[in-house]
């Protein structure tokens, strides 16, 4: 008998492909800032390079961006504080399933579009710009569990902002203030290496570089020797800090719904 969840992500994926064209807007209107740096750090860079970077080590690292970026975007963390305002919640409430089967059928539905127009549009923007990859088994080995973990981290870290809905009408500006961060301290304005000194310490430590940048980083082999291993410790520990809160505040945020709701 299969699970419930595979309906549930099967429904989300007949509804999603009847907007696949705004959906392809979308992604592409997520892709071009990241191509615009990719554009100015390849000017600055010129035929020198640039603190250990060449022009086409930048086209790589930035195409991988655009794909990580999409893949672990958590766009339904938007809609969590909308469901308890207008009493949604009810509905999901009373589903046979666990709540976050929801969100999580939603996100893989969407992303699997999102791929489906993003990966040809990559790899054509590979073959004209020449991108300088250095890519192993071993790159690949380690990127994929950091995807998986960095996916995981950005949709709980963000689900857990949206869960404040249930205390306050105005949480919607944290999940703001979060991309804002992502967007400072995890690797999309510019490779954290290229970041001034204080910012770098705050990414190495922070959550956001482990949400995007550092399955990135990984695969473009900006990770070496120990920093690996304490680069996943880091996002396994953020991980288990962001489960650990989306718990407690669902299952606080649940009880005083019920109780306001009557």
């Amino acid at each position: 008998m299969k699970h419930p969840g595979w309906a549930l992500m099967r429904g989300f994926w007949l509804s999603w492909l009847q907007y696949r064209s705004f959906l392809f807007i979308l992604a592409f209107g997520w892709m071009i800032p990241p191509l615009i740096y990719m554009l100015v750090w390849m000017t600055v860079a010129g035929a020198q390079g640039l603190v250990g970077f060449t022009q086409g080590e930048f086209v790589a690292y930035y195409l991988v961006l655009i794909l990580v970026n999409q893949i672990t975007y958590a766009q339904t963390n938007w809609t969590v504080g909308d469901m308890v305002r207008t009493g949604e919640m009810n509905r999901i409430l009373m589903r046979p399933v666990a709540p976050v089967y929801e969100p999580l059928a939603s996100e893989i539905a969407c992303k699997i579009i999102y791929l489906i127009f993003d990966v040809p549009l990559v790899a054509g923007l590979a073959l004209i710009l020449n991108p300088q990859f250095h890519i192993g088994f071993t790159e690949v080995a380690l990127f994929i569990p950091a995807l998986l973990a960095a996916w995981a981290l950005r949709f709980l870290w963000g689900y857990w902002l949206a869960l404040l809905a249930f205390w306050a009408t105005k949480a919607d500006a944290l999940l703001v203030l979060q991309d804002t961060l992502i967007f400072l301290l995890g690797g999309q304005v510019a490779p954290i290496m290229l970041l001034p000194v204080w910012m770098r310490d705050l990414a190495t430590v922070l959550p956001f570089r482990y949400m995007v940048a550092f399955p990135v980083e990984l695969l473009t082999g900006q990770v070496t020797g120990a920093a690996i291993l304490n680069g996943f410790l880091i996002q396994t520990g953020w991980l288990v800090v962001a489960y650990a809160l989306t718990m407690i505040l669902w299952k606080n945020g649940v009880h005083r719904y019920g109780a306001v709701g009557g």
